[in-house]
């Protein structure tokens, strides 16, 4: 995946817009970063909850990796775009969004797609 792929799936989630953050794109829903976007290093960073985090990168070492410091032992995660495909892109953004989505969103797009949570 590239930048532009990432951007375009990250821009597809509902209510999400990109802003900038001391120089680096970004994507928010409601104002609050859910993923962040290093071009010119072709590396995502997701905010991603601690288990969610130590799964991913369990699973997929070569894709994640936590975030150095202290943003990494809160959950933030790097994704290498390289070595990601459409699909695990997709659900790895799907779950940043999810973690600062508020519930009513969440519940409506449960809703919608035909599930609740």
């Amino acid at each position: 995946m590239t930048p532009e792929d990432f951007r375009r799936l990250a821009l597809s989630l509902p209510e999400a817009v990109e802003h900038s953050h001391m120089g680096t794109p970004d994507f928010r829903l409601r104002g609050k970063i859910f993923a962040s976007l290093s071009e010119s290093r072709s590396m995502a960073t997701l905010k991603l909850q601690r288990g969610q985090q130590e799964m991913v990168c369990a699973a997929e070492p070569a894709l994640f990796s936590p975030v150095a410091g202290y943003w990494g032992a809160s959950g933030w995660t790097d994704l290498r775009l390289g070595a990601a495909d459409e699909a695990a892109l997709r659900s790895a953004l799907r779950m940043a969004w999810r973690n600062v989505a508020p519930k009513r969103l969440l519940a409506e797009e449960d809703d919608a797609a035909g599930h609740r949570t």
